[in-house]
């Protein structure tokens, strides 16, 4: 129980945030209880007393695993696009919000506080106007925020539901034009920021997703785009040219995380398209739909993930193999200008081609069952250009790793269900998940920029049995 202390403390921060233009949520239909306390350290869940939606928030999970809705974001009175997410100690979550065609919106960050510990969030703040963005994360009383031609960085203590002052801008003028322009952040060690910055085309070539349009070499955009830069932390007014360039020949990486097991970085990377409908003599329409494989792979400082020249296939060679702008048809490794396929970065997993990963965690906690501790949640957006299949996709799988940094199993879905059941997808999806992270108590929350939600999952499962 609090002492009085504490709870005088705890009245002073609500008032204080309460002052900071917080506004209430509506509540999200079935309360469920927690021991949490909002204001301090979260304690760990009684998984018995909590109670999760009656409908586990419309999605499927394991057998022992629930759900329940935080909150359904709302911006200008249409759902809200939450992208990433990030949860302080205390338990509070801020979403990075994006803005239809980079538009000015009304606020860049929502933060969402459960006072009551049943699980809904009933205040909320906004603030970053002007600014949407999809990265977002939170390092030792910093918030930073990816914006799409910058990164922010916010004075923001835990317990405060609003940031302290004015943001500091910590890297400027980055490339916000073409295909790709969603940035993710990372911080590890306090000091170092990565941050990716997506290719500006499919496959770079001479004209962006042409038919039978050939591939510039060397492409132009590797020295600007398509890779992952390092930044310091602690720092202000950097630009990419101030940078390191840490990796590149990575198309595009909004599913990018530190494994905090190896202390390496991750990625899943987001495959080309247009195989069938760009270069029809060498592929058929049902390849064009299952290739490339989206490629979950390490991203050491130098290395190169062989992008715009190479693609890996995963359902007949099994290997990275040159892409048809760069003379490839489907089988090749080697072509002109000296590109070799296998020498470039190879996958760890590969997943299913044009899901559209969007979003990485590595778990930490200690509430889910053993086998997933250390493995990598991995939020897939869904496919748009799959057919004549059906779209796939709109699911977050899981992956068990080993302390050494592999994988030690396949991939299996884990959470599925978001689109809903109505067709063809993503037109009429009801959600499409974006961000995933870990709470302090081990509950896994997962956005979605296509209906506002956020959401928990949490174990209610037995321990008798963890394998």
């Amino acid at each position: 129980m609090h002492s009085r202390t504490q709870t005088i403390r705890a009245t002073l921060i609500l008032l204080l945030v309460g002052a900071c233009q917080e506004r209430p949520t509506a509540p999200t239909r079935v309360p469920a209880a927690t021991n949490a306390d909002r204001d301090g350290p979260q304690e760990e869940n009684h998984r018995g007393k909590v109670q999760c939606d009656p409908d586990n928030a419309g999605i499927t999970l394991p057998p022992g695993f629930c759900a329940l809705v935080v909150a359904d974001l709302v911006e200008d009175g249409q759902p809200a696009q939450a992208r990433h997410l990030a949860v302080t100690p205390n338990g509070d979550v801020f979403v990075a919000i994006n803005s239809p065609n980079n538009q000015n919106p009304s606020f860049g960050i929502i933060g969402l506080r459960d006072r009551d510990g049943d699980g809904h969030a009933d205040r909320q703040s906004q603030f970053s106007p002007a600014l949407g963005g999809s990265g977002i994360a939170w390092d030792d009383g910093r918030l930073f925020f990816g914006a799409n031609d910058r990164v922010l960085r916010f004075r923001l203590p835990a317990g405060r539901l609003m940031p302290v002052g004015n943001p500091d801008v910590v890297v400027a003028g980055l490339p916000n034009t073409g295909d790709h322009i969603s940035k993710t952040v990372v911080v590890k060690d306090h000091r170092q920021l990565f941050v990716n910055i997506g290719s500006a085309s499919n496959s770079c070539q001479v004209a962006n997703r042409q038919l039978e349009s050939p591939g510039v070499f060397p492409c132009p955009e590797l020295p600007i785009r398509a890779g992952v830069w390092l930044f310091d932390a602690r720092a202000t007014n950097q630009s990419e040219a101030s940078g390191t360039h840490y990796a590149t020949g990575y198309r595009n990486l909004v599913a990018l995380a530190i494994n905090p097991f190896s202390e390496d970085l991750y990625t899943v990377q987001q495959g080309r398209d247009m195989l069938f409908e760009n270069w029809p003599q060498f592929y058929t329409q049902d390849q064009g739909a299952n290739l490339p494989a989206e490629e979950m792979a390490r991203v050491t400082r130098g290395s190169n993930n062989g992008w715009p020249y190479c693609y890996f296939d995963a359902i007949s060679e099994h290997k990275k193999v040159l892409a048809p702008e760069y003379g490839g048809d489907g089988h090749r490794v080697r072509g002109g200008q000296g590109i070799d396929c296998s020498s470039y970065n190879q996958p760890l997993a590969t997943f299913g081609a044009h899901w559209s990963p969007d979003g990485m965690v590595f778990y930490t906690g200690d509430q889910f069952p053993g086998r997933y501790r250390g493995g990598a949640f991995i939020a897939f957006h869904g496919g748009f250009n799959r057919a004549p299949e059906p779209n796939e996709g709109y699911q977050v799988q899981f992956i068990p790793f080993g302390r050494n940094g592999t994988p030690t199993g396949a991939a299996e879905t884990f959470a599925n269900g978001f689109a809903g059941s109505a067709g063809p997808l993503p037109a009429t999806a009801k959600h499409r998940p974006v961000g995933v992270t870990v709470g302090p108590d081990g509950s896994l929350y997962v956005s979605d920029d296509k209906g506002g939600r956020i959401y928990r999952i949490v174990f209610m499962g037995s321990r008798d049995h963890e394998d």
